[in-house]
């Protein structure tokens, strides 16, 4: 559902910037788990406290790391910011040979059929939520008036298993990109004045128990807001958790456009060279930029 102040085709997120407890141990995991590659490069014997990490093959950024050391780690009941991010593989084959590879390095994963995808749940070291999903063709999207149909079925993991067609995961692939971004919310009236009214995404599924998605140009989500930790903390510094993610729009007048709306509605907002940064509600920070 459409608004005069929809954010334009061509929106999507970028890379997620988390705070961890070790960066050793995250790094080995990211890149044995992910098949992540880092992107940032070291002078010899140099210990760095923040590291890049994407796609090598075509240089996509997806997930910056800085380690706070001895950093909270996020509770089984969660915290109100990040749920999860998620990592959108090109192709369906894709994710059946990322199936495998989990079986075979023996890492625990959820899965789900949400019909418009087919998605992997994993917690990272720090109890970060990390989703890695393929969609369906959008001929295959089924809508209820003008609401998309989603849901959370179950995964056939055999048969995605077999769209891989034997051939091993070796690295992330090329054409990876950040799917969407999913946050704990303490009140979803409220993140939907601020990401709906003031930031400019469309709704597409409100009907879902206690949570809200929300998209730009007829995507399925670019962001996702739910209420299953309500009561629970703000995720704050020291801790585990999500300090900002990148939403990456056309030009510098939707930029223009998305901060001034938030700024009009009470929100502090600092401006820079190609965008600027606010916090929503609960101190997930976003930053608006162009590229």
């Amino acid at each position: 559902m459409t608004s005069d102040a929809s954010l334009p085709p061509g929106t999507r997120p970028g890379p997620v910037h988390l705070e961890v407890a070790d960066l050793a141990r995250s790094l080995a995991w990211y890149g044995q788990v992910l098949g992540l590659d880092r992107l940032d490069r070291l002078d010899p014997g140099e210990r760095p406290s923040e590291a890049i990490l994407g796609v090598e093959a075509d240089s996509t950024p997806l997930v910056r790391l800085r380690e706070h050391p001895g950093a909270a780690p996020v509770p089984p009941r969660g915290r109100l910011g990040l749920f999860h991010f998620a990592i959108l593989l090109p192709e369906r084959a894709q994710l059946g040979r990322f199936v495998r590879h989990l079986g075979e390095i023996g890492e625990r994963a959820g899965a789900s059929d949400h019909l418009v995808s087919e998605a992997l749940y994993l917690q990272d070291p720090d109890g970060l939520g990390v989703e890695v999903y393929a969609d369906r063709p959008r001929d295959q999207w089924r809508f209820r008036g003008d609401e998309l149909v989603m849901a959370t079925e179950p995964l056939d993991l055999d048969d995605l298993v077999q769209a891989g067609a034997g051939d091993p995961w070796r690295s992330i692939p090329a054409g990876t990109r950040m799917g969407h971004i999913h946050l704990h919310v303490g009140d979803l009236e409220r993140a939907e004045s601020f990401y709906h009214e003031l930031l400019g995404f469309d709704r597409t599924v409100w009907s879902y128990p206690g949570a809200l998605f929300l998209s730009a140009g007829g995507y399925h989500h670019h962001l996702g807001v739910n209420t299953w930790a309500r009561g629970a903390p703000v995720a704050k510094e020291g801790e585990a958790r999500l300090i900002e993610w990148e939403l990456r729009v056309p030009d510098a007048d939707a930029a223009a456009g998305a901060l001034d709306r938030l700024e009009h509605g009470g929100h502090e907002v600092r401006r820079g060279a190609d965008g600027g940064t606010v916090a929503d509600p609960w101190g997930t920070r976003v930053q608006i930029r162009t590229g």
